[in-house]
């Protein structure tokens, strides 16, 4: 070997300390079906490990985007299929994970570093058919992957990180046992005085008490309305991580062929959500609607109000930081009265009343969700 390379071996050796000093490296097991280059989220812990493996990026973002610190992407034991080999798909369940993070965060390509396939088993489990992230990546492994510069810019800046924070250790060393000395003088002044005598009765101390709450405002659109023709806006409050309220109004007036045919409808619906889940993305609620239509859409034409409710379900799907979709039910009960009635010679006649109670799906949407956080 050259001199050059015994020096960084020896540079990348003498950063270990420094770098256990800084931060602990920590490993994300992600699994797949067997044969299978699919990332599924809800998979055998997957949501959980990814839930984790954020919190600690979004921590250490900054870091990330200065090229000071990197994570290292393996995957092990991929089985094949008919379609492809062991190593194709090693590589896309590696993109499969990457890409997860791209896409709904503020991670990108160059952050991370992607190791081909590794036949063998992970760890002394021999787990197989998984993809294992670790952050922060090694100094070995930088250098492996990312090159003999990038090693050296993250050895640099563990080293300035271990400089600061040497002090700052000593500092808050002192104050803990200036404190200490303090509590033990206090205790001994206290010890040396006569005590008072007590009363009889305690005298209540006041407690005060903070909740900390989580606010959010989301705009919401539905697109199943808007794709009648029928536009449709709503606001969402959140109140707290569980719950939230909703208010959502659709409008639309149309006629044509001379004004023979018409639709028009407006209507109002207030619903109440909890929602369940480590992700809170899913959720159980309950929604109340009242409207009035007008629709003529044959020789017989209807007009009258409506009123209803029911339960709710469904599940929010995050595109990003602030968009996600918002696929929902709703099964209940809807109340119509209207009257019947034709066009005679450009008149309307009246044709009497009815009134009709609905039982079943009375409510869907895929709604375009915009938080404003």
């Amino acid at each position: 070997m050259t001199k050059k390379t015994w020096l960084t071996i020896l540079s990348v050796l003498l950063a270990l300390p420094l770098w256990a000093q800084y931060i602990q490296d920590t490993t994300y097991i992600f699994r797949f079906k067997s044969g299978s280059d699919a990332f599924y989220v809800p998979y055998q812990g997957n949501e959980t490990e990814l839930k984790q493996l954020i919190e600690v990026l979004e921590s250490h973002l900054s870091e990330l985007q200065q090229g000071t610190m990197y994570i290292d992407v393996s995957s092990y034991a991929a089985t094949s299929n008919k379609k492809q080999n062991a190593v194709r798909t090693a590589y896309l369940r590696n993109s499969r994970v990457k890409s997860e993070l791209i896409t709904r965060y503020n991670i990108t390509e160059s952050m991370f570093l992607t190791d081909k396939h590794i036949s063998t088993p992970y760890s002394k489990d021999k787990l197989r058919d998984v993809v294992v992230v670790t952050f922060p990546a090694s100094l070995e492994r930088i250098e492996q992957i990312a090159g003999k510069q990038a090693a050296e810019k993250v050895h640099a800046y563990y080293k300035d990180q271990a400089e600061t924070q040497n002090p700052q250790k000593e500092t808050e060393q002192k104050q803990t046992a200036q404190k200490e000395r303090c509590k033990t003088e206090t205790s001994n002044l206290l010890v040396s005085q006569p005590t008072p005598e007590k009363n009889t009765e305690d005298i209540p101390v006041p407690t005060v008490t903070t909740q900390e709450k989580e606010y959010n405002i989301a705009l919401r659109a539905n697109l199943l309305r808007w794709a009648t023709l029928t536009p449709d806006f709503g606001i969402e409050w959140r109140i707290s991580k569980d719950w939230s309220i909703q208010v959502n109004g659709s409008w639309t007036s149309w006629s044509w062929n001379d004004k023979k045919r018409r639709y028009a409808l407006w209507e109002v619906s207030p619903e109440v959500r909890y929602y369940i889940g480590t992700e809170k993305r899913g959720y159980l609620g309950a929604m109340y609607q009242i409207g009035e239509f007008n629709y003529k859409l044959g020789d017989t034409g209807k007009q009258g109000n409506l009123m209803g409710g029911g339960l709710t379900g469904g599940y929010q799907l995050k595109l990003n930081k602030n968009l996600a979709f918002d696929f929902s039910l709703g099964i209940g009960c809807t109340h119509a009265d209207y009257e019947k009635h034709v066009v005679i010679d450009g008149v309307r006649v009246k044709q009497g009343k009815e009134n009709k109670n609905y039982w079943g799906v009375n409510h869907a949407g895929i709604t375009l969700v915009w938080q404003l956080k």
